[in-house]
Order: C-alpha cells, then structure tokens, then sequence
C-alpha cells in the first residue's frame, strides 16, 4: 500500500463531515497532531443540520446502517458510539407500498422476514428469500474485506482468491437477473434491487456485487440515531475534540502552499495560514480538484449518480399507514430508471422514500407537530434540467409531488403543512455538487473498486482523499470506511 512519505506529525482534514471525522479520529488515534477545518459552522457536511421553524430537518442521509463502522472510528480513541449516541433498531426497517395496495415491511430477523414474506407472497417465495439472503451473506464476507475496505493501488490487487469467490457467486451478472434467480414475484425483487440507485445505476445494468448494499439496509438492519442522523456528526466533533483534535468552523479552504512536491500550508478565506505535514482532502471531490488544481486523468469523464428533489415538510397531522422509512412504489419500474439515467426525465410513475423521524424522536418537532422527508430521485444537471431550469421547476414539482402523495393515501397532506423546506439540483449545485447530484460520481464498473478516483495524488507525497467522490464510494457505511483509509494512507496502518 502507497503511503505518505516524510513528516506526517500534524495532519489538517478539510472538511467535517462524516468522512472527515472519522478520518481525523483514526489519525488521532494513531498520535497524530490533527486540525479539522470546515467551511460551515459545524460539523456535518452533507450530514447538516437546519431549524427551520422549530423544526428540526436533517439535510442529508437518513438511513444508518452498519453503526459498528462508525464504533471503529471512536475506538481508535479510547470512545464508543453508544456511549455518544443513542441507537434505535428500526423495526421495521422499511415498509414497502406497492401500487396495487399491497404493502410488506421489510424486517431484519430473518425469521420474522421469511414469515412476512410468506404472507405476503406465498411459501415458494419465503423459501426464496430464505435462499436470498444466504446468499447475500456469502456476497457480503466475499467483498467487505477485500473489495470495499481497502486501498487500492492497482487493479491488479483484484487477482485474488476472493475475485474467484466473488465471480463463483454470480457477483459479475447483473443485479436484476441474479435477485430474479431467488424471488420471482416481481415487488419482491424491488425491495432488494432499489438500492442500486444509490449506486447511479439501474439494477438492469448494476453488476450483482451491488446487492451487498441491499445486505446492509435488510440483513444488518437500519439504525435511527436519537436526536436525527445529524447526531452522529456531531457526537464523532465531540470525541475529535477530546482526544485533542482542533477543530475551526466557518473556515473555508481557499488554497495549499506547495514545495517539492508536498502540500506545506493551508490557507483559509480569514488569511489565515495552517502550517501541515499531510492534508486529507474531504470536500467535494470537485472542491478537491480545484484546490489541487487538477482532475484524474480518465479516457472518459467521471460519470455521476442522478440528484433527487427532497420535500421536508412540517405537519399538524400524520398517517399511520407510514412507517418510520416509507418505500412508496409506482408501477413504473424500468422506465424510472430509464428516465433517472438515460432520458433525463422526471419521473412519470415515481418511486418515493418516505422518512417520518418523528416515529421515534417527537423532540425533532413542535409539540402536537410531525416532521415528513419525502425524496424523490431525479435525473442530474448532467442528463436533465439544468440548475437554472430547477429553480422554476422546483415549485411546480413539489405541487406534483404533494398531489401525488394525496393519491396514494396520505389524504389531507397538502392543508396540513405549516412549514416546508424544498431541495432540488439547484440547491445541490449552489452547494458545490457535481451535476447538481449529492450522490457523487456514480458506481458504474469503471468507477468502482480500483477504478474510482483514488484517494492518493499524482504529484503530491502528503494529500490524501475521503468521501463519496473516492475509494470505496457513496453511501454512510462507506464513506466512513474513506475516512479510515485515508487515515492509512498517512499513518501506514490497515491492509495492503
């Protein structure tokens, strides 16, 4: 493994968001002098954090899976997530809507779920799932170690015995086709096929080893954090701060000194001057190439994943039809898809993630008040309506969206919000995103694995890179993994 050479005593991570932070504890943990520098005036990055009326909206992720990842990064301090954090076990952990009325939750004891299965399917499929999930264990154990959880220096890493186990589990077929060979009841195999989405590639075209994120999200469950996902960011500032971390808030990164070959400095919009050893670069990949003044270079353009339009909207009411996390389906199915990532259409059948925190922490509202997050994926700037375009756009397409909502039985949900905060590209580009995308560049097979944006520099002996934008990619679990291996890349420790 490629690791910084020289001097790596003080090391500044630019940018606290989640990859940042976890970054700064394992290098903290490892005797590292390290300043924290952020742009906002806390911790978080796209983790945020708004009062928007009393009401308590987290801007980014609302989905936690695989919290022992971020137990990793307070460990490497003497800390602990649970000693920080309040960990809520969704159960469900998602409830799935379908167009024809009927609905499934998504459960994580495998018993439970074979059984909701069979009622909802029939044996044949419970014994299908059953199967599933074997496999998406094995695909799991195949790939965690070996493919997502390590730096890569070469694509040559790949020739190892876990690339046969990998292939002998059908990992290099595509998505679709392999959930197919387990469950044949069609609203099934959405439930473990929608996540490819994440990925910024339909489940007809996304390679089968993309299923471990569905393992994530119903083998090894879904977490709420008491007080919002913002909770998380903040208590991981909190433990940086005890071990000895500087943290700046409101310092925005405006240039790097650089001399033979190392980063020396960085230089803050106040003029500031932080003299470093090492940089870690968690920014906006976009924002990273700036202050590097340069881009990977690629025989094609980075490609990224479709935006979303996001409604929180504060309520006097809710429905109980409504879980904690909502899958709400359209009938549409490949042609969403196919209008996110090709057409650059809006989607003409939706498929809508529905979160309602207020099932489990009510504090995030007013009292006798109900918080809703309503996503809709969209295409990005890149295939769909420009950033410009959103801005009248937006408006019209949230009427849309609430009118949409109505229909499928939240009834009354236009009368009933008092306070709304609407997202879209726009939004997203005005915060420095790539194609007006939070979701980064996307995980086609030429962007995965040794593939991606890798988190050392050409050039440069003491800049490393965390976030979606780089190795492993996007998504909470992974981008914590980014921090860690940042971090290695600076102290020498982890896997080759």
């Amino acid at each position: 493994m490629r690791t910084v050479g020289g001097p790596t005593d003080h090391v500044v991570v630019v940018g606290a968001g989640l990859s940042g932070l976890a970054c700064a504890l394992h290098l903290l943990g490892a005797g590292r002098r390290v300043t924290v520098v952020e742009r906002d005036p806390g911790p978080g990055g796209r983790s945020g954090r708004v009062d928007h009326g009393g009401f308590q909206i987290d801007t980014g992720p609302t989905v936690l899976t695989m919290p022992e990842l971020a137990d990793e990064a307070f460990a490497a301090v003497g800390d602990s997530l649970r000693s920080r954090v309040e960990l809520l076990p969704l159960d469900p952990a998602y409830r799935a809507r379908f167009a024809d009325g009927s609905s499934l939750d998504v459960r994580t004891d495998g018993a439970a779920m074979e059984e909701e299965v069979r009622r909802f399917a029939g044996p044949a499929e419970a014994a299908g799932y059953r199967r599933l999930r074997h496999w998406l264990e094995r695909l799991y154990r195949a790939q965690m170690r070996r493919f997502i959880d390590t730096n890569f220096d070469s694509p040559l890493q790949l020739l190892h015995p876990d690339l046969a186990r990998l292939a002998a589990l059908g990992g290099f077929g595509r998505l679709d086709r392999r959930i197919g060979h387990f469950l044949s009841d069609e609203r099934l195999r959405r439930i473990f096929s929608f996540q490819a989405l994440y990925a910024g590639v339909a489940p007809a075209r996304a390679l089968a080893a993309y299923a471990v994120i569905a393992y994530m999200d119903t083998v090894a469950g879904v977490w709420f954090p008491k007080g919002g996902m913002h909770a998380l960011p903040t208590a991981m500032a909190q433990a940086a701060a005890d071990a000895g971390g500087e943290l700046k808030w409101s310092a925005e990164v405006t240039s790097l000194e650089r001399s033979a070959g190392r980063v020396r400095a960085v230089h803050l919009a106040t003029g500031e001057r932080i003299a470093c050893d090492a940089v870690v670069l968690s920014c906006e990949l976009s924002t990273a190439h700036r202050l590097l003044g340069r881009s990977p270079r690629r025989v094609v353009p980075l490609k990224h994943s479709p935006s979303a339009v996001i409604l929180h909207a504060g309520t006097d009411r809710t429905w109980n039809g409504l879980a904690h996390h909502t899958l709400s389906f359209g009938a549409a199915w490949e042609r969403t898809f196919d209008e996110l990532t090709r057409t650059g259409r809006l989607m003409s059948d939706p498929s809508l993630l529905i979160t309602r925190p207020t099932t489990h922490d009510p504090s995030l509202a007013p009292p006798g008040r109900h918080l809703h997050y309503i996503l809709a994926p969209c295409p990005n700037t890149a295939v769909g309506p420009s950033a410009t375009k959103w801005r009248d756009l937006g408006p019209r397409y949230r009427d849309s969206l609430a009118a949409e909502l109505e229909r499928r039985g939240l009834d009354g949900f236009q009368d009933s919000v008092t306070e709304e905060l609407l997202v879209t590209p726009a939004d997203w580009t005005a915060q420095g995103h790539a194609a007006g995308s939070p979701f980064s560049v996307s995980h086609t097979f030429a962007q995965t694995g040794p593939f991606r944006p890798r988190n050392v520099v050409r050039g440069l002996d003491n800049v490393a890179l965390a976030g979606c934008g780089t190795t492993p990619g996007v998504g909470v679990p992974t981008v914590l993994i980014s921090g860690k291996l940042a971090a290695a890349r600076i102290t020498g420790g982890g896997r080759s």
